[in-house]
C-alpha cells in the first residue's frame, strides 16, 4: 500500500481508523481502502450511517452559531478527526472573525491534516490529546497558548462519548473538564443511540460489531445515559433531543430518517 504524503509516517496504514471512516462517510478523500471496507461493512446493515454523519455534522454547525450569538468566542473540539469542509472554524471565524479554535484528537493523522489545513489560519490549532486524560489535555500549551480558560469556553464533544467505555470512565472525564471551564461556558455533545435508528436492533447490533472488529468499539447508550454527561450544566432548549430536532433549519418531518439516531444536547455551565 503506498503512503500519501498527508499520512504521518508512525501510523500504521493497514489498520482501519474511526477518524478516516468517518471522513470517507462524509465524502472525504483522508482515508484507505482499509478503512473504505470496514465503512462498506458496517453500511451493508446501516446503510443511513453517511445520513447519520452529515446530520451530525449539521448540528455541530448550528451548535456553534448558537454558542457565537450566546458571546462565546472560544472553541475547544475534542475527538475533532480530520477536518473538513464546514468545519468548527470555518462557522465560527466565518460569523465572527477572531474566534479562536483548538481541535483535539488522538488520531495521528487526524492531527497531522488539521495542521495542514490550519496553517497560516491564525487563531486555530491542532494538538494531540484524548479526552480519557483531561488534565494532560487541558495542560497542552497549544490550549493553554490559544484558550484563556478563565473566559467561556464552547466544549465540543461531538459523536466521541461513544467511543469511550465505561471502564474508562467518560462521566469523569467530562466532569474534569466541566469543573475546568469558566461560567458561561457551554457543552456541546452528540451521542449514539439504538434509540432512533430506522432499522432493527439488530442490524443496528451487527454494524456496531464491524468496530468492535477493528477494535473502536462504540458504546450505544439511552437517552437517559446521555443526559448524565450534562449533569453540572443547565441544558438550553430545546434540551436532550434526536439530531433532527435541535434547533433545525428544516422541519424534522422532512430529514432523513437516520438523522434522529443520535442524541444531541446544548448545556450551560452556570
Amino acid at each position: 500500500m503506498e503512503r500519501p504524503a498527508w499520512a504521518p509516517h508512525d501510523i500504521d496504514i493497514s489498520v482501519p481508523s474511526v477518524s478516516r471512516i468517518y471522513d470517507y462517510y462524509l465524502g472525504g478523500s483522508h482515508n484507505f481502502e482499509v478503512d473504505r471496507e470496514a465503512a462498506r461493512r458496517a453500511m451493508e446493515f446501516m446503510p443511513g450511517l453517511p445520513a447519520i454523519m452529515k446530520a451530525n455534522r449539521a448540528f455541530m454547525r448550528r451548535a456553534v452559531k448558537y454558542a457565537l450569538a450566546q458571546g462565546v468566542g472560544q472553541f475547544l473540539d475534542v475527538g475533532s478527526g480530520i477536518p473538513t469542509y464546514g468545519n468548527v472554524h470555518d462557522v465560527a471565524q466565518g460569523s465572527a472573525p477572531g474566534t479562536r479554535v483548538v481541535y483535539v484528537d488522538r488520531d495521528p493523522v487526524a492531527v497531522s491534516h488539521s495542521r495542514a489545513v490550519l496553517d497560516g489560519v491564525p487563531g486555530a490549532a491542532a494538538t494531540t490529546g484524548d479526552l480519557k486524560a483531561p488534565a494532560e489535555l487541558l495542560a497542552d500549551p497549544v490550549v493553554t497558548g490559544l484558550l484563556d480558560l478563565t473566559r467561556p469556553v464552547a466544549l465540543l464533544l461531538v459523536a466521541v462519548l461513544h467511543f469511550i467505555e465505561d471502564a474508562d470512565e467518560p462521566l469523569r472525564a467530562v466532569a474534569a473538564l466541566r469543573d475546568a471551564l469558566a461560567p458561561g461556558s457551554l457543552l456541546i455533545l452528540s451521542h449514539a443511540s439504538y434509540e432512533g435508528v430506522p432499522v432493527p436492533r439488530e442490524r443496528t447490533q451487527a454494524a456496531v460489531d464491524v468496530y468492535r472488529d477493528i477494535r473502536s468499539p462504540i458504546v450505544l447508550r439511552s437517552r437517559e445515559e446521555v443526559a448524565r454527561f450534562l449533569e453540572g450544566f443547565e441544558t438550553v432548549d430545546p434540551g436532550l433531543v434526536p439530531m433532527s430536532r435541535w434547533r433545525p433549519e428544516i422541519p424534522p418531518a422532512q430529514a432523513d430518517p437516520y438523522a434522529s439516531s443520535a442524541f444531541v444536547g446544548v448545556g450551560r455551565k452556570a
